[in-house]
């Protein structure tokens, strides 16, 4: 069961990194909460990243409250979401990407930030997938 919850965990974090760091710190931060017991007993030596708090929630599976699997579920769920949308926003922002920002690294939001920086030239799905999906910046 956590198995395959960590599991989506991992893949969404992979492909969010440096993507939406406000909505990933509450998402942390709501399973540091509900988690809590299980992180200050279980797994309180292991040394957060690469799926190692996750691993350790695993381990102990048998042991872990309904109120963190729950919370793990839930997470995951969003990640999801959030998955979907930006494989939409960047499917219809493919050539917007490849026509302004060639150039630009991939990673820690510097795609979306060369978006931003070319709105005006955008294609009009571009612009609508990144309303849609609430990526575009106000």
């Amino acid at each position: 069961m956590i198995r395959n919850v960590a599991g989506s965990l991992l893949v969404a974090a992979v492909l969010l990194a440096g993507g939406t760091a406000r909505a990933e710190e509450t998402m942390l931060e709501g399973l540091k909460k509900a988690c809590h017991a299980e992180l200050t007993t279980f797994c309180k030596g292991v040394v957060p990243g690469e799926g190692r708090v996750l691993a350790c929630l695993y381990a102990f599976e048998s042991k872990v409250s309904d109120k963190c699997i729950y919370a793990l579920y839930d997470a995951a769920s969003d990640l999801e979401k959030a998955v979907n949308a930006l494989k939409f926003a960047a499917s219809q922002c493919e050539g917007d990407l490849k026509k302004f920002c060639a150039d630009v690294k991939p990673g820690q939001g510097r795609g979306l930030a060369c978006l931003d920086k070319n709105s005006k030239s955008l294609s009009a799905g571009c612009t609508d997938a990144l309303k849609q999906t609430g990526l575009k910046k106000k």
